[in-house]
């Protein structure tokens, strides 16, 4: 370990020691000397042995370890494999593929398989069968049909939970403890127990009928509740009304942090010096969960599975498990091939290495062994279906090699953003609603949430420029310079409250159109727009079109917008930075209030990448934000301890300009100029 790097270490460890039970990071952690921290990097698979001989665990061991593996996550989807029947455990074969794995020197991610249930449990316990809106009741016909919010399920996986970690809780090849993969992406149930279950939720959050009625907006088309008996579970696709959706969805996201809390207990029971590190799934669309204002309880890590498409989008949805920890991402499950049947050559070892700009520590690749049957039938792995390593375990063998020079070299990367992006799991519901008839549909959300939020992301990314992804109500925001704010449309009071003191702290904020015009309960404000913060940013708005393309001008450069919707901003207090040149009425397309110690800024059209850019530019000198190497389009690179990483995410190569002589730690060639970099082809250069 480099000197600076254990300089980096202690202050980790002096800032961690202020945090409280279930947020304390990993990077020397009091009481968690192993976790994994600041220089190290993990490359290995996700393995899953239920079906293999141990003739052929041994052989696939012994080429995980001349691979350079250096971790497994093992035990997901595989409950029954445990506890073949009710309070029947089975641990022999696990324990002899446990010691196969420390004798081998490669270190264990146990993952608790709460999900999915066996189907004892299901034919034993009906209550954890899934009831459809009809009335129906499913088998567990796939994975991820389990009702989760069953107090037999919920007893029961604690105690299989509580088994399994006392079990391997001193194995000296355990590393972490992960919970229910992918939890987040099952089905929401209409059973008359969950609809029992949903009353008390809404009894505890409300108190009274009064206060639900006046939330649900009832007095609109003869819905007045008048006896608790009378809610019924809105439909999750359609038709209801909003104000009932969104907490059907939150009262599901309570029951999926529930179940991450309970398992978290057992963690913190059984294997205390052993860090969660969960492959969850907060943004699934059929349910979800409100991850970043509740991580805190039950993750060490972000942690998730990375399955990239775009690089604005996969780099944003990591940044937004990494949340503001500050221990390193995990890709608990990580992208093996590509796009097509079999795979692209070069594309995992590409976006690994992407993985490491954002600040990961680990790619686990899904997953090792191919398929033969079940849900994901003909899915290559590392081996191919007769046994046989492909080249694609040569390119894991490749990364780890990669990883295994990065790590001494200052990587995993700690980040420190100064920019902050404001994300909520409520919002994202409460702008994506189910399908609607002509009478309730929403012209006014003419962009989804989450395009305004890459629109605004792309433009600093592409500068190189870290950001963090959180949820503004719960997190310390003091620390960043800049925050973003992308048609953040329901403005709960306490987000309302940080962006205020955030300001008027000396802040930088920007919002963009559609944001703050419902309120918590996803209901209008009878206010002027924007609703909780109007003062703040020195002006209303209450009209809104779609004018085709757009033109404004941003400093001395002229912008062309590719999304038509604008507001007709009312300045008050603010100033006009910007105004619409081919808008009836040139209405300000950009204005700024001076606000307490600080600036709100707002711009009048849904965030798009041609007005961001240059708006951010303006900004970064005052704000002390530096932007990254300058790179080519699809291109993207980080400056670590003096030596900078290049990473080219196109099939085309490209030629970047560099300062003088350097050298590639990778490939081992002089550069002098400029850098080739060859289609999905990554570099370090050095002095």
């Amino acid at each position: 370990m480099t000197r600076r790097l254990l300089k980096i270490a202690a202050a980790c460890t002096l800032a961690l020691a202020a945090l409280g039970p279930g947020q304390a990071a990993a990077q020397g952690a009091p009481g968690h000397p192993d976790w994994p921290g600041a220089g190290q990097l993990f490359v290995g698979t996700c393995y899953q042995p239920v079906d293999r001989s141990r003739e052929q665990i041994q052989r696939d061991i012994a080429l995980m370890r001349q691979s350079g593996f250096k971790v497994v996550r093992m035990g997901d989807l595989s409950w029954d494999y445990f506890e073949p029947s009710e309070g029947k455990f089975e641990f022999a074969t696990f324990d002899w593929i446990m010691d196969q794995m420390h004798a081998a020197g490669i270190r264990v991610i146990v993952d608790i398989a709460g999900l999915p249930a066996p189907l004892w449990l299901h034919h034993k316990y009906p209550g954890v069968n899934l009831v459809t809106q009809q009335g129906n009741r499913l088998d567990a016909a796939e994975r991820y049909m389990d009702n989760i919010s069953d107090p037999d399920y919920k007893r029961l996986v604690a105690r299989f939970a509580d088994k399994l970690t006392k079990r391997y809780a001193k194995h000296p090849a355990l590393l972490a403890i992960g919970f229910d993969n992918e939890i987040g992406n099952g089905y929401m149930s209409y059973s008359e127990a969950d609809r029992k279950r949903f009353i008390g939720w809404l009894k505890n959050k409300y108190g009274n009928l009064a206060a639900l009625n006046q939330a649900w907006a009832t007095q609109r088309w003869s819905r007045r509740i008048g006896d608790w008996d009378e809610v019924r579970l809105p439909y999750a696709d359609g038709p209801g009304a909003y104000e009932r959706l969104i907490d059907l969805r939150r009262y599901w996201s309570d029951v999926t942090v529930g179940t991450l809390k309970d398992l978290e207990a057992v963690r913190r029971r059984n294997t205390p010096d052993k860090p969660a590190i969960s492959n969850l799934w907060d943004s699934a669309g059929r349910k979800g969960f409100d991850y970043l204002s509740t991580y805190r309880q039950y993750a060490n890590y972000g942690a998730m599975g990375f399955y990239p498409g775009s690089p604005i989008g996969s780099g944003f949805e990591a940044l937004m498990m990494k949340g503001a920890m500050s221990t390193p991402i995990w890709f608990n499950e990580f992208t093996a091939g590509g796009p097509g049947y079999y795979g692209t050559k070069g594309r995992s070892r590409m976006w690994a290495h992407f993985g490491l700009l954002l600040g990961a520590q680990s790619v686990l690749a899904w997953t090792y062994n191919s398929h033969l049957g079940g849900e994901e039938q003909g899915l290559f792995g590392l081996l191919d279906h007769d046994d046989r390593p492909s080249w694609k375990l040569g390119e894991f063998a490749t990364i780890a090699a990669d990883f295994a020079k990065l790590q001494k070299l200052g990587f995993p990367r700690m980040t420190q953003p100064k920019v902050a992006f404001a994300y909520s799991f409520d919002n994202m519901q409460a702008t994506n609603p189910p399908p609607a008839d002509n009478n309730t549909v929403r012209p006014y959300i003419t962009t989804p949430y989450l395009t305004q939020a890459h629109n605004a992301f792309e433009p600093l990314f592409k500068d190189n420029i870290d950001v963090a992804v959180i949820n503004i109500a719960h997190e310390d925001l003091s620390r960043y310079s800049l925050l973003v704010v992308p048609g953040l449309y329901l403005m709960d009071q306490a987000s309302a409250d940080a962006i205020r003191k955030f300001v008027g702290d000396g802040g930088t904020v920007i919002m963009t159109a559609l944001s703050d015009k419902v309120n918590e309960h996803n209901q209008w404000f009878n206010t002027p727009l924007p609703g909780r913060l109007t003062d703040v940013f020195g002006l209303r708005t209450n009209e809104f079109y779609n004018g085709g393309t757009l033109m404004t001008k941003i400093g001395d450069e002229e912008v062309k917008g590719s999304i038509g919707h604008y507001e007709v901003l009312e300045p008050s207090t603010a100033q006009v930075l910007a105004r619409f040149s081919n808008v009836d009425g040139t209405p300000p397309s950009i204005t700024v209030n001076n606000y307490g110690k600080g600036r709100a800024i707002y711009v009048a059209t849904a965030a798009q990448p041609q007005i961001m850019g240059p708006l951010y530019r303006q900004l970064y000198a005052s704000l002390g934000i530096a932007p990254g190497p300058k790179t080519p389009d699809g291109v993207y690179a980080r400056t670590v301890e003096g030596r900078t990483l290049y990473v080219n995410t196109t099939g085309e190569a490209k030629e970047v300009a560099i300062d003088g002589a350097m050298t590639g730690v990778l490939g081992g060639k002089q550069w002098t100029g400029t850098l080739r970099l060859e289609p999905l082809g990554v570099e370090l250069l050095a002095r």
